[in-house]
C-alpha cells in the first residue's frame, strides 16, 4: 500500500522513476523495488520523497503505518500458522530446515542467496528464522518431525565448524520429547520425495495443511486429492527413512567426521 501511495503522487507529480529517484539521490531501482513492495524505505528515503513528489506529509504519515515484514510475503502465511499450528511435519533436501538451524548456519544460507542480499537484510532475516524456533518450547508442545536428506547434513556451507555446530545443534533438537528427526539415507534404491520439499500443518483448529515452496512462491493445498497425496507421500517418506535413533547416530557420524 505505501509502494502504491508512491506511485500515485510519483505520477500526479509527473516524474518517472528515474526522475524521482535522482531528485531524492536513490537510484531507479530502489525506488521501482519501493513501489513493488519487495524493499522497504531506508534513510532519507520517504522525507525526500514526500517533498519531491509534493505529498505534503502524506508519505511521511503512510510510513508511520508501514508494517515492514522481514519475510518474503508468500512465506508470512505460513509463518503465521505455523507459529499458532498443533503439529508441523517436514522434508527438506537441500539444507537442514529453517526451524532447525543455527545462527551460523542460517547466516550462509542467507549469503548464498542470490541476488544478493545487504548485510541489514541478512541480519534481520536471520533472526527472523532464529524467532522461529520458539515453537518447539511452546507450551501446549507442537507434535514436530522432519526429514532431512543425508546430502544436506553433508554439505559443508560454512566450512567444517559452521556444520559440525549445526550438526550438534540438530541432535540436541531431536532429543525433545515432542521432535523427531529422522534422515534420509543416500543409498536408497526408491524414493517417494522426489518431487521436493513439504509441509504438512495442522492448524490450532484442527485443519489440514500441506505447503509447498518454489523458487519464487509458494501455496498451501487444503483439498483432496492433492492434501491426501501429499499427507500419503510423506508418511511413505517416514517408513523409508532411518528411524530417529539410527539417524541420530548417523548424524553424530558426520559431526565426527569434521
Amino acid at each position: 500500500m505505501f509502494g502504491a501511495i508512491l506511485r500515485f503522487y510519483r505520477e500526479q507529480a509527473g516524474l518517472t522513476q528515474d526522475a524521482l529517484g535522482r531528485r531524492i539521490e536513490f537510484s531507479k531501482s530502489q525506488v521501482a523495488m519501493v513501489e513493488r513492495g519487495d524493499r522497504p524505505p531506508k534513510g532519507q528515503f520517504v522525507p525526500r520523497a514526500d517533498e519531491a513528489v509534493g505529498a505534503r506529509g502524506a508519505l511521511l504519515a503512510a510510513a508511520v503505518e508501514l508494517h515492514v515484514s522481514r519475510m518474503p510475503y508468500w512465506f508470512e502465511e505460513f509463518a503465521y500458522e505455523e507459529a499458532r499450528c498443533r503439529a508441523l511435519h517436514s522434508y527438506q533436501n537441500q539444507v537442514i530446515p529453517g526451524q532447525l538451524q543455527t545462527d551460523a548456519y542460517a547466516r550462509v544460507v542467507f549469503g548464498c542467496h542470490c541476488p544478493s542480499m545487504s548485510d541489514d537484510e541478512i541480519e534481520a532475516s536471520v533472526a527472523t528464522r532464529l524467532a522461529r524456533q520458539k515453537l518447539f518450547h511452546r507450551k501446549p508442545a507442537a507434535i514436530i518431525s522432519f526429514i532431512v536428506e543425508e546430502s544436506a547434513l553433508c554439505r559443508p556451507l560454512g566450512g567444517p565448524a559452521v556444520l559440525k555446530e549445526q550438526l550438534h545443534h540438530v541432535l540436541d533438537i531431536g532429543r525433545l520429547r515432542n521432535v523427531e528427526i529422522q534422515v534420509m539415507p543416500s543409498n536408497r534404491q526408491t524414493h517417494a520425495g522426489l518431487d521436493g520439499p513439504m509441509v504438512l500443518l495442522e492448524t490450532a483448529e484442527r485443519q489440514q495443511l500441506a505447503y509447498v515452496e518454489g523458487q519464487n512462491g509458494s501455496f498451501f493445498i487444503s483439498e483432496q486429492p492433492g492434501l491426501g497425496d501429499i499427507t500419503e507421500r510423506y508418511g511413505i517418506l517416514r517408513a523409508q527413512a532411518l528411524s530417529p535413533e539410527d539417524s541420530a547416530q548417523l548424524i553424530e557420524q558426520v559431526a565426527r567426521g569434521l
